[in-house]
Order: structure tokens, then sequence, then C-alpha cells
């Protein structure tokens, strides 16, 4: 019997590039190394078990460019094991500090999960992109890509501009993987009309919108949200399905909230004795978050009412809360199917971080769902579906994203607009620069390269949605300034006349990223 509908399941996988040379030891790029250990590595592991185990399993998965180039680069290679395996030695430290305590089983699950992380990277040499093409080829997991730099499209002043940020994208994924991608995640879900024709240009297959995006189409999409439809130059757009999506992010209801899950914000690196955890944290001595958590959610109390975190019967409710969202979704697909008449397509997207840093048993719950979804609910990735269903309805969608209320707030807004102004005038400058020197060599070449990389960087979303929550502002505004400075003494030396190795070197040590660039793609 066919099954009643099909699961779309994405993870976006995406961040900011934070590798800073300057600095033996950097806070920003925590968030690279917290990521790979709680994040990217439980789930590529969940997957080759799902493979070893035979369970059906069609997973899409972005991987950032920018992520892609700090996954492959030595340097933050060594700085995570060097990371790492300094919290081992804190980890091994605290399973005899905690042995008659009731943390005593979370402090034995540290131990070895750092343990397993340092022999998982030097399996696959330190690139765990390496682990990635082989879950490929193994046909569980289609790779994906996104814009450049996470630019978002909506707010870029140029084509010239939205092209780089897709151009850079497919040549830096096809290096990194092999093969060009099928399929791109939009920055931040941000669509505006005309950015298909560009996506069409690069071989692009298809992407996705939220919701809204889709269901006010002209015309109005007789399949509504359950189907792909198709747009301009050939590209399908898949919408995101909002009620798979509450299941998960909803603050009041999504699982992540449940009271036997590991507290995010309760921390050994905050709790511990000062002169216990002092040779564990960074130079400064602050107190920051070292990933040792004890605590579970234990639910509306005060950090310090927190209950022992216990990791047996959270992942048994990590597996529960599948079994209920594969329940959800077979009864959604029935009561779909018999509106539309025909079995639909359910796309659940989300930020792969949330799954094991932010939700700690999330990689459990991932593979869960495919173990609970066996028989009952088909799995496909963008391009099963395609191949399966090749005729679709042709729209032209509205612009849209996935910020709040669906449009462009949460990237520009009052604390965050004054970065406008040297975004779009960094675009023209480097439009401009490409047409007028077409066939630049030597060093004014690698100028010019080198600008289309600040431009690039600059233009990440991260760094207006930092400013809008106010998180690590200080941070995200020396970035843009940084990288907008850096364009600009550039481009002076270009349009003058007067380029000088020793600045280009001294810019391209800082930010080497995409050293496969062509300055061109502006043009």
């Amino acid at each position: 019997m066919p099954p009643p509908g099909h699961l779309l399941l994405l993870l976006h996988a995406h961040l900011p590039y934070v590798r800073h040379p300057e600095e033996p030891v950097f806070l920003e790029e925590d968030w690279l190394f917290e990521a790979i250990g709680e994040c990217y590595l439980p789930l590529l592991h969940r997957l080759e078990r799902l493979v070893e185990a035979r369970v059906p399993t069609r997973l899409t998965m972005t991987w950032s460019p920018t992520l892609c180039e700090m996954l492959a680069d030595p340097l933050l290679q060594e700085r995570w094991r060097t990371r790492t395996a300094r919290l081992l030695e804190l980890a091994e430290q605290e399973v005899p500090a905690k042995a008659a305590s009731p943390y005593a089983a979370a402090a034995v699950m540290y131990r070895d999960h750092l343990r397993w992380c340092l022999e998982q990277m030097a399996r696959w040499h330190g690139n765990l992109l390496g682990w990635v093409c082989a879950l490929r080829d193994a046909g569980v997991l289609e790779p994906i890509t996104c814009g450049a730099t996470h630019g978002f499209l909506p707010l870029m002043l140029t084509d010239e501009a939205r092209r780089a940020q897709i151009a850079v994208a497919v040549a830096n994924h096809r290096k990194h993987f092999g093969a060009a991608p099928r399929g791109i995640w939009l920055p931040e879900c941000g669509y505006t009309p005309g950015v298909e024709r560009l996506l069409a240009e690069h071989g692009i297959r298809y992407t996705f919108l939220d919701s809204h995006g889709l269901y006010f189409a002209e015309p109005r999409p007789r399949l509504g949200c359950f189907h792909h439809a198709w747009v301009e130059g050939g590209v399908a757009v898949f919408a995101r399905d909002a009620e798979s999506s509450r299941s998960v992010w909803s603050a009041q209801s999504g699982y992540p909230g449940d009271a036997l899950y590991r507290e995010f914000y309760r921390d050994l690196g905050h709790d511990g004795d000062y002169a216990y955890i002092r040779p564990f944290l960074h130079p400064d001595g602050v107190r920051r978050h070292l990933g040792l958590k004890y605590h579970r959610v234990t639910g509306a109390v005060g950090l310090h009412e927190k209950l022992p975190y216990e990791p047996a019967p959270a992942f048994r409710r990590a597996m529960d809360h599948a079994a209920h969202f594969v329940d959800a979704r077979v009864r959604q697909a029935g009561e779909v199917a018999a509106v539309i008449g025909r079995p639909p397509v359910i796309v659940a997207p989300y930020d792969a971080e949330l799954f094991g840093h932010w939700w700690f048993e999330g990689p459990q719950f991932i593979e869960s769902i495919f173990h609970a979804a066996q028989g009952r609910l088909g799995v496909v990735t963008g391009s099963d579906w395609l191949n399966a269903n090749p005729v679709a309805q042709e729209v032209r969608p509205i612009e849209s994203s996935w910020g709040d209320n669906g449009w462009h707030g949460m990237w520009l807004n009052p604390a965050n607009d004054w970065i406008y102004r040297h975004l779009h005038a960094a675009e023209e400058r480097m439009v401009a620069s490409a047409r007028r020197f077409p066939d630049a060599h030597g060093d004014q070449r690698r100028a010019l390269d080198q600008m289309a990389r600040e431009l690039l960087l600059a233009q990440a979303s991260d760094w207006a949605f930092i400013l809008t929550n106010a998180t690590a502002s200080a941070y995200a505004t020396r970035r843009v300034r940084d990288h907008i400075h850096r364009f600009t003494s550039l481009y002076e030396q270009v349009i003058g006349g007067c380029v000088t190795a020793q600045t280009v070197d001294g810019i391209a040590w800082h930010d080497p990223i995409f050293p496969e660039i062509d300055y061109r793609v502006y043009a």
C-alpha cells in the first residue's frame, strides 16, 4: 500500500566565517567548534547508523560555503582538536568528581563523547566533509548549497551582487563535493522576484520558500504548499510546512522544551568553582559556557532550581517525540491527500545547529524519525520528489522570508539599517571595477579578487541578525566595518593604479576564503 504522503526533511547547516588567525584563541571560533562536536558529528553518525541498519533514509542538508571553507581549513581543524582535547582533560576530571552525585551519568557521557569526537575527526583526517560525501554516496544524504556568505538577497541593490552570491556558492560546492549542487537554500529563505533566473543560470534545480511565498503566488497554487511549483527558468520551489515547523520551533508546544531534555543555559563554566575551571576558560578568564551541562529543562523554574540531567530517559523521550512527529505527519498527509486528491509532500526545514547544540537530544530525534517512518511515510529529497513528479503548476511567488511576520524586518530595522548604505556603495564599486578591468593580472587581479571576498563577507546576513538580537553586537559591527574598510582600501588602490603586494597580502592573510574566486563574477 503506498504511503499517504512524503516527508522532505531539510537541515540547514550554516555558520558565518569566524576564522581569526590574528589571535591564538578567538572567542567566536567557538561557534564552529561547538557545532562540530555537538551537531555535525552526531548528525552524521546517526545517518551512518541508519545506513548500517538499512533503514530507508533520505535527508536533504545544506552545507553553506562559509561553513565548508571553515571545516576544510587546516588552521581551524587544528584549533578544534586543541580545544576538544583540552575539554576532554576537564571531562576526565569530572568523572571521579561527580561519581557519587546525581550527575555521574552525565559526566561519563561527556567524557565518552569527547573521546569519540576526536576519534571520528581523526578517522576523516580532520575534515568531516569527507563523511558527508560518503553518506551521499551511500544514498542517504543529498547535500545542497546556500548563498556564498549567506547574504540576504532581497536587500541587495544589484542583480550582479545576487548573482555573485549564487555563482560563488555553486563553484565552492563543486570544489568540496565534486559535483554541482542540485538545490539551494536561499539565505534566510529570502526570495525576491527575479532570483529564479539567476538560479537557472547556474543549474540550480530547486529551492525553498516560506509558506506564504508560495501560497500567495500568482496564480494561486492549486495544491497549496503540499506540492512543488515551477517558476521562470524551470526552477522548482517547495514551501515550508507550518504545522511541522511549530512542533519543533514553538516555545509553548515544541519538543525541545520537554522537562527531561538538557538545559542549555546552565553550564559548568558558570557553576564550577572558579579556580577549578579557570584553566579551561579563554585567556581573558571570563566565565563562559564550556559545554558540560548537568541540569535538565525541568519546567518554568529559575536556573538555580533546575534538576539533575539524566541522559538515558532524555534520549528515550527524543525517540518518543520522533514517533509522535511521524504520527502527526501521517495523519496530516492523509487529511491533505483527501483534499488535494494525491499524496502530498510535507517540507520540514530546520537550522541544523538546533539538533545537538540547542537541543542536545536532537540528533536522536532525527534518527528516530526515519525509524518511525518505515512503511508509514515516504521520505524524499528535493531531487527524489522532482524525479518522481515532473509535472507541476507554474507560478510567480511573492517576495518573502522566514523571518518574523514573513518579511525582512529581522535584517532591516533601526538596529542595523546603517550597514546598507555601505554595502550598496561597495556593490556598485565592485560591479564598476569588474567591468572597468575585465582582464586584470598580477597584483591588480589579486586585489580585485580580494575585493570580491571582502564584499561577500560584509554581506553575511548573520551580522544584521546579530545586531537585531543584540547578542554579540560589538563583534558584528566590527566585522561589517572591517570588511568594508578592507574593500575600500583595495578599491582606492585599484582605481588609483597603485596596488601594492604588501596591502593585498595582509588582507588576504586575514580573509583567505574562496581561493577559487574570480572577481569577474560581478561583471
